[in-house]
């Protein structure tokens, strides 16, 4: 079994990702969620899966973006257990800003 947590912050991206999503299509929007916390657990289960981003960060996070959704991509810390989820971000956004300013 797989086992992570999604600080507030990231369980509010994965809010916002759905709400943005819903306003046009409700069932596209369940199934994004459903492939992110899919992401999640499949990371849990080897935290090496992902890989660095030295060119948006310096601290130990790595990044998984989605197979079926590749505009998202999930962001954690391999070294905790249970394994914390600090951001779910699209590919569009500024990503360095956004991690420049969670903990």
């Amino acid at each position: 079994m797989s086992v992570y947590v999604l600080t507030p912050l990231a369980k509010a991206d994965i809010f916002d990702i759905w709400s943005h999503i819903a306003d046009d299509n409700e069932d596209a929007a369940d199934r994004v969620e459903r492939a992110i916390y899919d992401a999640c657990a499949f990371v849990a289960e080897a935290p090496m899966r992902g890989h660095s981003r030295p060119d948006l960060t310096n601290r130990s996070l790595r990044f998984w973006t989605l197979t079926r959704y590749p505009n998202y991509t999930v962001v954690y810390r391999p070294e905790t257990t249970p394994l914390e989820i600090v951001a779910v971000i699209h590919g569009k956004r500024n990503i360095r800003r956004i991690l420049k300013h969670r903990p």
